[in-house]
């Protein structure tokens, strides 16, 4: 009977702390960048693969969430993780091949449109520059996002 008890308590622990993982597992997707000169400069052989790449910048206090995605016509482009209608509920976008889905409302979005349009539920853009080898954006961009976050 111990043995039964000490492997339900075991079975309870793995379903709780399972999920649990998994739920925070999906928050250390972003990396952590900081500004230099009041640039952030990511290399582009970073951005490349055609996946969308999860960036966090704090600002003042507030952290900032964006991504980068590679689209399939070779532009690298980046948006807030937030939109001007679901912001709200701080739960951004993922990836399913070559769009962008909101994780609240699974409204889809071809990558290849990131940067081109805006509002609505679209990922809001953010201005960025390849200089180089390096994506650029400026530190007063990424804070013009402060209201998403």
């Amino acid at each position: 009977m111990k043995l039964f008890r000490a492997f339900l308590l075991i079975a309870i622990v793995l379903a709780t702390v399972g999920p649990a993982h998994a739920f925070l597992g999906f928050f250390s997707q972003y990396k952590e960048v900081k500004a230099d000169n009041g640039r952030v400069s990511i290399p582009v052989s970073q951005v490349s693969n055609g996946k969308a790449h999860y960036f966090r910048f704090e600002d003042g206090g507030v952290e900032l969430k964006f991504f980068l995605v590679k689209s399939s016509d070779g532009v690298v482009r980046a948006a807030f993780d937030a939109c001007d209608v679901c912001f709200h509920e701080k739960k951004g976008y993922s990836q399913d091949k070559d769009f962008m889905v909101c994780n609240n409302c699974g409204m889809r979005f071809h990558s290849s449109r990131i940067n081109e349009v805006e509002g609505g539920c679209n990922p809001s853009p953010l201005t960025r520059t390849v200089e180089g080898e390096a994506i650029v954006i400026t530190a007063s961009d990424l804070a013009t996002g402060k209201r998403y976050f």
